[in-house]
This record gives C-alpha cells, structure tokens and sequence, in this order.
C-alpha cells in the first residue's frame, strides 16, 4: 500500500510553499493538480514557482500542454495516477497540490467513461448564455446544475451534451463508472485561513501580478499566434488583462475586477473542499511555521499507521 498526500484549499492559502516544506522535510516529490499551471507559457498569473524556488524538488504535470490544447479531467486523472505511481516506486513521497478541486477528484475517486464529443451539439449549445445553460441543466440534471456556476459555459455546455448523449444524468453516469485509484491511502491536508487575512493576501498577490509583469506574458503569449478564445485566456488575472489590452478595462479596472473575481473564486473554492471527503482541515496558512509543524506532525504519523 502506497501513501500520499493531498494539500489543498483557496487560492492564496500558501498551499504551495507547504507542499515544499513537506516534501522538502519527507522525501517527497510534487504533483500539480491546478487546471492552469498545467498550460506552458502561463507563470505570473498561475503562481508557477520558478526554477529557483523549487529547492531541488522535482514537479510534475506542470507545463505539459500547450495553451490552445484540450486538457481535461479524465487526461489529468491518467497522468497524475502514472506519476504518483511511479514517485511511490522509486520509495518517495507523492504530494499533490492545488486548487482545482474536480482535479484532484477524478484522480483519487475516478470518472466515468465520457462519450465522444458531439461537435454540432456543442456549437448550437455554445450560442446561449452561461445562464440560460444553467436553467436547462438544471431541467435535466439538477444535481449536475448545483454544482456549477451558471457563468462557466464550458463545463455546463460538456455536462449538458454527455448528458444528452448518453441519455442519461451526467450525474448517475458519474457514480456508476468511477474507477478509484488503487493502492494508495491519500491524506487530504485542507488550508482554511482567516477570511479577512486571506483577502489581503489575495489583494496583495493581484497588485504583485500586475507589477510584475502580467501584462507582458500576455502580450508575449499572443504574439506565439495563441487566440484570446484559449482557455487558460479564461483564468483569473490573464481575462482582465485581455480586456485591458484591448481596450475595454483602464489598468485600475482590470486590477480590482481580478481582485473582486479571485475573492469570489476563494469562495467558491472553499464550497467545494467542504464537500470533499475526510479532508483535515489546519486553520491557517501554509507557510505558517506552526502550521507546518502541525502537518507534518499529522503526515508522519498517518504514515507510521498505513506503515504498520
């Protein structure tokens, strides 16, 4: 039996710099389970650690896809699996780390076998409003519904059409198929700092972005040939600064809406990892030395119990 570590929470919570403590202090190597970093070229406005910050410590999943490439839950599931795999092989600790919560889900619970994609559908779906998709979602599969914001079109036109297409609730097809990972007792290590405190981290981390040359990547990105309409264009901090650039948002527009949205996101986040099960949830920040303490306290002794 394998061990691993999962260590999760809202943007800004210090997830990443306590997945290097831990696998800095365990023998560990670090597996991404964020839907942007995943993309090449994407670093300021995704948080990737440099290089240099990594102390030595190897990161997978991490720049393994281009920006105009389909990347999805079931492809992350493959590849994150194989890596855990192969990092419990060589007698090293996986640690995953993230904030895309359905991510971390398909590896460690499974999904279903999704049906092909259904290109007409999806164009005469892609016309109407995100929440206009929400509504007829809902008429077909009101969990489904419950758990997606009514402006994230792309997942609501995907549940939407595998819905149709299988006849089915995306729902239902989900809990009969999953395939959960074998072999592995997973520790989920939640962040949960101070509300007010993670708001001004989050303030200061979008000021950061900004300053530091969010504006360049994005124009460097666009002059590769990479289309505005590529996903991770659609993530926090790189959609302002495309509006910007384009005219539709001054500087100081563009920074308080991916403030306003981030904080959202950090809510939204927080929903989700509530829902998650057998999380131990830590309440502060990962770069807390108490904190860290604390959990790798927790982690050893988890470790000693599967050991036994």
């Amino acid at each position: 039996m394998g061990f691993l570590v999962a260590i999760l929470g809202p943007t800004a919570s210090g997830k990443s710099g306590l997945a290097l403590a831990v696998a800095f202090r365990l023998g560990g190597e670090i597996v991404n389970f964020d839907s942007i970093q995943v993309y090449r070229h994407f670093r300021i406005g995704a948080a990737k650690l440099a290089e240099s910050e990594r102390r030595g410590i190897p990161h997978h999943l991490i720049d393994i896809v281009e920006p105009d490439q389909d990347f999805t839950a079931g492809e992350f599931a493959r590849r994150a699996a194989a890596a855990v795999r192969d990092i419990r092989d060589r007698g090293r600790l996986p640690v995953l780390v993230g904030g895309t919560g359905f991510y971390l889900r398909a590896l460690v619970d499974g999904l279903f076998a999704e049906p092909a994609r259904q290109e007409a559908l999806r164009r005469r779906l892609a016309s109407r409003s995100g929440p206009r998709l929400h509504r007829l979602l809902a008429r077909f599969d009101p969990a489904a519904a419950g758990k997606i914001h009514p402006n994230d079109a792309r997942k609501l036109i995907r549940a939407i059409e595998v819905t149709l297409t299988a006849r089915r609730p995306i729902t239902e097809l989900f809990a009969e198929g999953r395939q959960r990972l074998e072999g592995f007792e997973v520790l989920k290590v939640g962040l949960m700092p101070d509300r007010d405190l993670l708001y001004g981290r989050i303030h200061r981390r979008t000021e950061a972005m900004f300053q530091s040359g969010l504006l360049d990547e994005v124009r460097h990105i666009l002059a590769l040939g990479y289309a505005v309409s590529s996903k991770p264009f659609e993530s926090l901090g790189y959609r302002q600064a495309v509006e910007h650039l384009a005219g539709r948002l001054t500087l100081s527009e563009a920074l308080t809406a991916a403030e306003r949205h981030t904080r959202r996101y950090a809510k939204r986040q927080l929903t989700w990892f509530r829902r998650e099960k057998d999380v131990e949830w830590f309440r502060g920040f990962g770069d807390d030395p108490e904190i860290e303490r604390q959990v790798l306290e927790r982690i050893t002794s988890a470790r000693l119990g599967c050991a036994i």
